[in-house]
């Protein structure tokens, strides 16, 4: 960004320097040599002829011509004073560099001159081009990867609460909305008002009052832009969300294009679409209205300031008044060579508001504080031993709903088994995803070998952790690399021994390319059943302390709940595991089974215990065993 900046100070300084030496060029080409005599009667050196009314001389001898040399030189001693004086000075210095004892010599040194100003500017123009992209671009990389790294820090109740589209869309087209402010804010805001300052430098200089009468309109350029500026920002706010709309739509469809068509939904659906794409065409066009609002306006008020300059500086050289003409002509050159920069900064800040309004949607998510965090000096927790412990633990999705759980006394022993069953919305995954640190309890608290799980880093606790649920997440990546997840150089030996213990060795060989197959988004080439076992071996292969399975066989058909059974009976020895299922068949095997309901434990034994017990574990018991001899109340 600070290459990018002295290249914008050397592009403005070059846009001048050609305006001003623009005047010495006609100088050159157009100008009558003369043979000027000084007050001493000496010859004068190469110049131009001095145009009458304008204090020069004739070139007669004789008395007329003396007096209009004293004149001359009254003029010029006055001139010497003030901003005319300055403008005076400069402009020697210029001829001084410039001028040659020929005409041709002149013109080519001019030409050498005018060569190397365009090639200067030029250079720092694409220097500063290729340094602002490479800032912009780089800004609008590290804003994505933190927008992304900060989803990942966020608990699961945001995502609960925001939809997938709106996420996709803040991250791709609302940060792209940003790039386009990042280039106004940092190239146009530095480089365009350097031309304005540099070419308004040089109207004071060669007419203070002139360029007085040209400000006279700027107050209301201004309030015209700042008004289409705030009606942009909403236009784009609309816009932007409308997008977040056709985002969401779309990925919804595309997730569950297998209910559309069983539904034979297909014209709903599009039908939906398209009045989402006519609402977001509208936004544009508003959009667009308002975008090109500000750049006509400024550029027609400074057309009646170009005009009105011209009208009256002229009648001022007409009249031999103010300004010479030569400098009146670089005047009107140099006046209009910034309207240019003045029409770029009117569009700037319409751009600027777009910007506004996506980074308003991009930072309310980066704003959002994480619920779960490591709490200052939280340390690693160290290897499970003795047991997990809940103590009165209570838990509310929000202050308005009611308890999730409540007063939940639960202790896990290691390498215990402990089923969770009662009815759907009891509080069961719940309950699994406190012990996991999904969410922190609203009351009591979780233990593991008496540590609160608060007091550890949450790293370390999911690192013990394995977790396989019904509704199984496999990536479009081979099969291998979604049983080694996250790890891409884990050998093809220690995979499959952990492919071969989740029964899903079998199957992996029969496909086209084994396990470099890919798998296809979300494993959508696998039946249900390959994807339990793939997500099993998964967890397998992570060699976790404390597993979890969330109704990871309720979906299956009974081939595969079996050999995903004896895949989960293979995984659990030796360590300490939750198990919910609403298929009690799954449960018989665990040391312990504890029934939740309504948010409460409101049984807990063994499963031959329990359907001895009038208690709700052996009503869904009946429930699901009806065609057996029910066990008697």
């Amino acid at each position: 960004m600070a290459g990018a900046v002295v290249c914008m100070a050397c592009f403005a300084l070059t846009s001048s320097a050609t305006v001003w030496v623009a005047l010495p060029f006609l100088q050159t080409l157009f100008g009558q040599e003369t043979v000027q005599t000084d007050q001493g009667g000496q010859p004068g050196q190469y110049g131009q002829a001095v145009q009458p009314g304008q204090g020069g001389q004739t070139g007669q001898p004789g008395t007329p011509g003396q007096l209009d040399i004293a004149q001359d030189s009254a003029n010029r001693l006055e001139q010497r004073t003030g901003m005319a004086g300055l403008r005076e000075t400069l402009k020697e210095r210029t001829n001084d560099l410039i001028r040659r004892p020929t005409k041709q010599a002149t013109l080519e040194r001019l030409c050498l001159i005018i060569l190397f100003i365009l090639l200067l500017k030029n250079i720092s123009g694409y220097l500063q081009a290729y340094l602002m992209a490479y800032a912009e671009n780089g800004v609008i990389k590290d804003l994505r990867n933190n927008l992304y790294i900060h989803l990942h820090r966020l608990s699961l109740s945001y995502f609960h609460r925001e939809r997938t589209g709106e996420l996709i869309s803040r991250v791709s087209y609302d940060v792209m909305k940003i790039n386009g402010t990042i280039s106004a804010a940092f190239g146009t805001l530095v480089k365009e008002p350097m031309l304005v300052v540099v070419f308004l430098a040089i109207l004071l200089i060669l007419s203070w009052q002139l360029t007085l009468v040209s400000l006279v309109l700027l107050p209301l350029s201004i309030l015209v832009i700042t008004t289409v500026g705030r009606r942009l920002r909403r236009s784009s706010t609309a816009s932007q969300e409308a997008m977040a709309d056709l985002t969401s739509t779309l990925q919804e469809t595309v997730a569950g294009v297998r209910v559309v068509k069983a539904f034979n939904m297909e014209s709903f659906e599009i039908g939906k679409f398209k009045r989402q794409t006519q609402h977001y065409f509208r936004t544009l066009l508003r959009l667009t209205h308002m975008h090109n609002l500000a750049s006509p306006i400024t550029e027609i008020l400074g057309s009646v300031v170009g005009l009105a300059i011209l009208w009256y500086g002229g009648r001022q050289v007409l009249e031999g008044g103010l300004l010479a003409p030569e400098d009146f002509l670089t005047f009107f050159l140099a006046l209009f060579s910034m309207m240019k920069p003045v029409k770029e900064l009117g569009q700037v800040h319409n751009r600027i508001q777009e910007g506004i309004a996506a980074a308003d949607r991009v930072f309310s998510v980066l704003d959002t504080a994480p619920e779960i965090t490591d709490a200052p000096g939280a340390v690693p927790l160290p290897d499970l031993r003795r047991e997990i412990r809940l103590d009165r633990v209570t838990f509310r999705y929000d202050t308005a709903s009611d308890p999730a759980l409540e007063e939940i006394d639960l202790v896990v022993r290691s390498g215990e088994t402990v089923a969770l069953v009662g009815p759907s919305g009891g509080g069961k995954s719940t309950l699994v995803d406190l012990v996991a640190r999904f969410y922190d309890p609203t009351g009591g608290r979780i233990e593991i070998d008496g540590k609160d799980l608060r007091s550890v880093t949450v790293a370390s606790l999911r690192e013990k952790m394995g977790i396989v649920t019904q509704d199984v997440i496999l990536f479009n990546d081979t099969v291998r690399n979604n049983i080694a997840y996250g790890v891409t150089d884990m050998p093809l030996d220690r995979i499959r021994p952990a492919a071969a213990a989740a029964n899903a060795d079998a199957f992996i060989e029969q496909l086209p390319d084994g396990y470099d197959t890919f798998l296809g988004e979300r494993g959508v080439r696998l039946s249900g059943g390959q994807r339990q076992r793939i997500a099993i071996a998964r967890a397998i292969l992570k060699d976790p302390q404390i597993l979890i399975f969330d109704e990871a066989t309720s979906s299956l058909d009974t081939e595969s709940e079996q050999l995903v059974q004896e895949a989960i009976d293979r995984l659990m020895k030796g360590r300490t595991a939750l198990v919910i299922a609403h298929r009690l068949s799954t449960v018989q095997k665990a040391d312990r089974v504890v029934v939740v309901d309504r948010g409460r434990i409101v049984q807990s034994g063994v499963h031959g215990s329990l359907v001895q017990e009038n208690g709700l574990y052996r009503k869904l018991y009946n429930l699901q065993f009806r065609d057996q001899e029910p066990v008697a109340e």
